[in-house]
């Protein structure tokens, strides 16, 4: 089943108001509603959305769609910004269309290869698949965390995925950050890498935190 990319984009914005601003319903205008007629209507067939007036609210079956298609959307903006190195003033418009050609089962490819990650560049949760509750690694991954990388490898950072921010900022004042070419000199008793011309030691804990795409051979 394809929706077309106007009813993925209402069951996003409901989805968002829902889970994230804790408004379940949305009040249409009239030319809205006339403007999305036949987005609404095609959600309507697979009763994803309820209707009264002009309040839209997703279904049980309409809220499990519509989190697939935010958690695409956020995978397609880490894809963008990871690998493709794409500027972040650019990502949404991108992502937007990116979204629709990242189907099932591409997702958890798309997902496995950039390593679970668990938000997406603005910081937003990504909503976790069947790929990332069986901890799926049947696919290599591109982005894997640094306490994996083997010695005298090299890469380049893409994110740091850490509930810390006092330990973010200190791992940014020390000039690791998205898009630093990154070499590893050393993983035991300690995770020792190189950015430019400064080593820099760290634990288990935050070497499990810090994001690389890893440079093929």
């Amino acid at each position: 089943m394809d929706l077309s990319e106007d009813a993925e984009e209402i069951l996003e914005n409901l989805w968002i108001r829902d889970e994230e601003k804790g408004d379940p319903t949305y009040n249409f205008t009239s030319m809205e509603a006339e403007t999305k007629n036949r987005a609404l209507k095609e959600l309507s067939k697979f009763n994803f959305i309820s209707v009264s007036k002009n309040q839209i609210s997703l279904t049980e079956k309409g809220k499990a769609e519509a989190e697939n298609v935010v958690r695409r959307h956020r995978l397609a903006e880490r894809l963008l910004v990871d690998l493709l190195d794409t500027e972040i003033g650019l990502v949404e418009e991108a992502a937007c269309k990116l979204e629709h050609a990242i189907r099932r089962g591409i997702d958890e490819n798309v997902c496995i290869l950039l390593g679970h990650p668990r938000v997406c560049p603005h910081g937003k949760q990504i909503p976790k698949g069947r790929c990332c509750r069986r901890g799926s690694t049947k696919a290599d991954k591109i982005v894997v965390p640094l306490s994996q990388i083997e010695p005298n490898r090299e890469g380049k950072i893409a994110y740091i995925q850490t509930k810390g921010r006092g330990r973010l900022q200190k791992l940014m004042a020390m000039g690791v950050t998205p898009g630093m070419p990154i070499r590893v000199i050393q993983r035991f008793p300690s995770h020792v890498f190189q950015i430019g011309r400064t080593q820099i030691a760290v634990d288990e804990e935050i070497a499990n935190e810090i994001f690389v795409v890893e440079y093929s051979s």
